[in-house]
């Protein structure tokens, strides 16, 4: 099973991405959505320790959370140590399963997956990007989204063209939908025709078990 991590700032078109993979019948696991489950879950507690007054019964308020972490950067380093290993848990708990299920290829969709060193545990990296006009335009159009919060984003990603000249495929989103479609469609083909023992499954995720 070849492992892909899809991957690229925001507002370049990931999700639209990632659910063509699911119509084409790949498994994908979204990172972003994995911690909002844990931000009314799990994480809420050590959240909570590390930045007073940001959660509730409900889980962990993602507005205080940013206003907090807008106004010191520095606490960002506090909260990827207590989100990203639990995500990496349920990305491992994804993998097997799909895995076990036969599945020829599974997504890993994580936003900063080269920032944090995540492309040495997959196969293959699939970066989205769009012409920056577009991608400030998308991302400025978001509730409660401003110029200010959007340089602090950008600030912790890599730049798009750093992210591309990495990349094992890139797909443009700023055409068409059928534009973009068919960039994926290539991509897999380019993938099933080219693929090799699933070498990032065995030395990162398969269970010591096995």
């Amino acid at each position: 099973m070849l492992i892909i991590g899809l991957t690229g700032s925001i507002g370049m078109g990931k999700s639209a991405v990632a659910s063509m993979l699911r119509t084409r019948e790949l498994p994908v696991c979204d990172a972003d959505a994995e911690v909002h489950k844990l931000y009314s879950g799990r994480a809420t507690a050590p959240i909570e320790a590390a930045f007073p007054g940001t959660t509730s019964v409900d889980g962990v308020d993602r507005q205080k959370l940013a206003t907090q972490l807008l106004a010191d950067p520095s606490g960002f380093k506090k909260l990827e140590a207590i989100v990203h290993p639990l995500v990496r848990a349920v990305e491992r708990e994804f993998l097997v399963a799909a895995h076990t299920a036969g599945a020829w290829a599974a997504v890993l969709e994580i936003p900063l997956l080269f920032e944090t060193g995540g492309d040495r545990a997959v196969d293959a990296t699939v970066v989205v990007s769009a012409p920056a006009q577009l991608q400030k335009q998308r991302v400025l159009e978001r509730p409660g989204m401003t110029e200010e919060k959007l340089a602090q984003i950008l600030s912790r990603q890599w730049p798009d063209a750093k992210k591309r000249s990495a990349a094992s495929f890139v797909v443009d989103t700023g055409g068409t939908l059928a534009f973009t479609a068919s960039q994926v469609d290539i991509v897999l083909q380019d993938l099933k025709s080219g693929m090799r023992p699933a070498v990032a499954f065995d030395r990162f995720w398969k269970p010591a078990a096995e």
